[in-house]
C-alpha cells in the first residue's frame, strides 16, 4: 500500500460530531445523516479554520467502544477541518495530541476501494510492521465531493506508535 509518515505538532478537529454505530460495509447512515447537517455557510466558515494538513472538509472516527473489529459498537465521528485555531465558533472540538501519523493514499471507487483499504491496513500492514495505532482519530480526506469518479482519491491518516514488542530485542 503506497503510504508516508508525518510528524504532526497538536491541533484540533472542528466541526459537526456525533456518535454513530460502526458499520463495515456501504454508506453508514448515520454518517450520512450527519453530513446533511452542514449547511454552504458553515462548509465555508471551517474552511476558513482548516490551517493545516489534511487540508480542507475532513472526516474523523474516534472514542471506539468495544467490539470494533466485529463491527459492533459506536464511535465518535466528526466532519470538520483540522486546525489550530482557538477561534471555533460553536463547533464541537476534539484535541489531538502530537504524534507520528501513518498516511495512506487510496484511490479507486467509491466506497469498495476504501472499506477494502481499512480492513487491508488493520489486517495485514500494521501486523506486518513494527507500529501499532496510538489511539487518536483516524482521519479519512477525500479530494472531492464526487465520488462517482472510478479514481476517486482519498487518504486515510492514522496515528501510530512503535509496538512495544519492537523493543524486546533491548532487553
Amino acid at each position: 500500500m503506497k503510504h508516508r509518515f508525518i510528524q504532526k505538532n497538536a491541533f484540533k478537529i472542528v466541526g459537526l460530531m456525533k456518535r454513530v454505530p460502526i458499520v463495515f460495509h456501504g454508506i453508514n447512515p448515520a454518517i450520512a445523516e450527519l453530513s446533511q447537517n452542514l449547511t454552504p455557510e458553515m462548509i465555508e466558515r471551517l474552511k476558513t479554520l482548516s490551517d493545516m494538513e489534511p487540508s480542507g472538509i475532513i472526516s474523523a472516527s474516534a472514542n471506539f467502544s468495544l467490539g470494533r473489529m466485529e463491527e459492533k459498537g459506536e464511535l465518535d465521528h466528526y466532519i470538520g477541518v483540522a486546525t489550530t485555531s482557538d477561534q471555533v465558533d460553536d463547533f464541537s472540538v476534539l484535541e489531538v495530541d502530537a504524534g507520528q501519523w501513518v498516511v495512506f493514499e487510496i484511490v479507486g471507487p467509491f466506497p469498495q476501494t476504501l472499506q477494502k483499504a481499512w480492513g487491508e491496513i488493520y489486517s495485514n500492514w500494521l501486523p506486518s510492521t513494527d507500529f501499532e495505532p496510538s489511539g487518536g482519530p483516524e482521519i479519512l480526506w477525500n479530494k472531492s465531493a464526487d465520488t462517482s469518479d472510478p479514481e476517486y482519491h482519498s487518504e486515510i491518516w492514522i496515528p501510530v506508535k512503535i509496538k512495544d514488542e519492537a523493543f524486546k530485542w533491548f532487553a
